[in-house]
Formats: structure tokens, C-alpha cells, sequence
């Protein structure tokens, strides 16, 4: 079994869904694993991976509006916002989504569906760099 890890940077310009499946391929091709796993993991508490439709724009806006109505900003019941009225919706927000995936990897390849792609969710207003670690395990041929 080998062990390739990579170090990702995704600039954000405020909230939204930034794609990075590319970016992610080119890890695992980069590692020479054939047969394994590729694990994305964001080292953030205020931005979030999801897995999501990569065809059609709208299916990411239809994604953001509601969770900026699933979880809003300016609720007088939150007590953290040392950073601002969108500190603590971020927080939860990613609470409720993931800062991992795993995928599968063949032949070199991920094993995404036809219409999947991996996102950075931005949860935040304001610019940010974010650091993302991928890690390839597996075989090589």
C-alpha cells in the first residue's frame, strides 16, 4: 500500500461553490496510485466539500439560496459573532455539510458519476484562501 499526499489552495470571493474536481484528479494522477482512495478533507471551519451536480449551474445557486434560508444570518438567538453577523451561520452551515469525502479511485482515475463534481462551499462573505489536504492511498501498478 503507498501514501501520496498533496496540499491544495482554493481562493474563494465570498460564499458560493468553488469546483475542484480537476484540481483533485491532478492529485491522484500525480501520485501514481492505480487502485484506491482519494480523501478530501478542508482544514476550516467556515467553508465546507460537498459532492454535487457539476452540469447545470442552477442545481449550486438552488443549493446556496437554501441554506441561506435554512440557516440565516442576523438570528438574535446566536451568541457567537466575534467575526460578524455570517461567523456563526458559517459554522453551522458547515456543521450540516461535510469536510470530507472519500472517492474511489480506478485505474488512475476518480470513480465520479457522470454529473458529479467535488466543491468547495464557501460559507462566507468576505475573500478567502482555503487549504485543502488530499491524500491518495492504495496500489500502484
Amino acid at each position: 500500500m503507498s501514501v501520496h499526499t498533496d496540499h491544495l489552495q482554493v481562493r474563494t470571493s465570498g460564499k458560493g461553490t468553488y469546483e475542484i474536481t480537476d484540481e483533485v484528479a491532478g492529485v491522484v494522477r500525480k501520485s501514481g496510485i492505480r487502485h484506491g482512495t482519494a480523501t478530501v478533507f478542508v482544514q476550516h471551519t467556515s467553508c465546507s466539500l460537498v459532492m454535487m451536480e457539476n452540469a447545470a449551474p442552477a442545481a449550486r445557486r438552488d443549493l446556496e439560496q437554501f441554506f441561506d434560508r435554512l440557516v440565516p444570518e442576523n438570528a438574535s438567538y446566536y451568541t457567537h459573532n466575534s467575526e460578524g453577523p455570517d461567523d456563526m451561520p458559517s459554522h453551522i452551515r458547515m456543521v450540516l455539510t461535510r469536510t470530507s469525502e472519500v472517492i474511489p479511485v480506478a485505474d488512475a482515475q476518480l470513480q465520479l458519476g457522470t454529473w458529479q463534481g467535488i466543491f468547495l462551499f464557501e460559507h462566507r462573505r468576505d475573500r478567502h484562501r482555503r487549504r485543502i489536504v488530499v491524500m491518495v492511498m492504495g496500489e500502484r501498478d
